[in-house]
């Protein structure tokens, strides 16, 4: 089972407040770093994502990773036609009787890990907090949690559990993930 720490002893996972700005941050990609350095801030003001960092124990303002999550939904418009949609509630196992046409999920809005700090597995461990975070913890009805995965960082999110919503997601840019929170509890 998950916990809600990460198990690293140099750094701690922490919620940014809306006033706060990461800086000296870069995670190689141009357009995340530009949303975590100029956009991330603001946001989180409007109540549209909430930020959190990996920081050093000693220095919080040293960032090594950062994540923002969104309340997202998993819907019948996420599959290609009806019978895709009920197919994924029956293997989701979800009663007859609960026949929604969407479920509540988080999503992960935006993750990068900084360059300097790779290969140490700071974004598994941040995957595994966000998911006991509503494993562990869920104040509201929260049964998936998503990503619009960027194509090169699908490998990422398979070796952490994730699945493709459908198969017919021919977006050239990202691949819509999810991982179901029911299963850490299996």
């Amino acid at each position: 089972m998950l916990q809600k720490s990460i198990e690293k002893p140099y750094i701690k996972f922490i919620r940014l407040n809306p006033i706060d700005s990461v800086k000296n941050f870069d995670c190689g990609d141009k357009d995340l770093n530009d949303f975590i350095l100029n956009q991330s801030a603001a946001f989180q003001k409007h109540k549209i994502a909430v930020n959190y960092a990996c920081v050093d124990v000693e220095d919080a303002s040293k960032v090594y990773a950062y994540c923002s999550l969104a309340y997202d939904k998993v819907a019948m418009g996420d599959f290609k036609d009806k019978t895709e949609f009920n197919r994924f509630r029956r293997e989701r196992g979800f009663p007859n009787a609960k026949r929604l046409k969407s479920y509540p999920a988080v999503k992960l809005c935006r993750l990068g890990v900084d360059i300097s700090f790779r290969k140490k597995q700071i974004g598994t461990a941040i995957i595994d907090y966000v998911k006991s975070m509503f494993a562990l913890d869920n104040k509201a009805g929260c049964r998936f949690l998503t990503v619009d995965a960027y194509l090169e960082a699908v490998p990422f999110y398979v070796k952490n559990e994730f699945q493709f919503m459908n198969a017919e997601d021919n977006d050239p840019h990202t691949r819509l993930m999810y991982y179901d929170l029911m299963d850490l509890s299996a």
